[in-house]
């Protein structure tokens, strides 16, 4: 669920920089063209984060919940915009209670089993456990 979120929160970061770029004018051209810049890489990369943490790969975790939790403040910003900000915090929200459930942590890596291959401490425990002392 949250992959598909930022999945996309990705599509419409880059529809807004098409939009954004569509509408720059002479005297605003610079801000306009790092800000349609700026929303385009952005949404490039979170369709990229959401594809990988579809796939599980654990980088992904981070853009996804840093996107969620600015989410989470642009939804304050607009308080008095009742439906935007609800709307927000709801997606926001959801993806957020995705990321940080057991299940998902998980699978992204984040709970190693004792015996896990590669866990830099095998070695030094394997050593102590094998009896051999000095």
């Amino acid at each position: 669920m949250a992959a598909s979120l930022a999945a996309v929160e990705g599509v419409v970061l880059v529809l807004l920089a098409v939009l954004e770029a569509v509408e720059i004018s002479t005297d605003r051209l610079g801000f306009g063209a790092s800000t349609a810049f700026f929303f385009g890489a952005y949404g490039v990369l979170l369709v990229v984060a959401a594809i990988s943490l579809w796939r599980g790969a654990a980088w992904s975790r981070g853009p996804v919940l840093i996107t969620q939790l600015i989410l989470l403040g642009l939804a304050w910003s607009l308080r008095e915009e009742v439906a935007v900000a609800l709307a927000l915090a709801a997606v926001g929200g959801v993806a957020l209670a995705g990321m940080l459930h057991p299940a998902s942590i998980a699978a992204l890596g984040g709970a190693r089993d004792a015996g896990a291959e590669g866990d830099p401490g095998d070695e030094a425990d394997a050593g102590q456990a094998s009896g051999s002392s000095d």
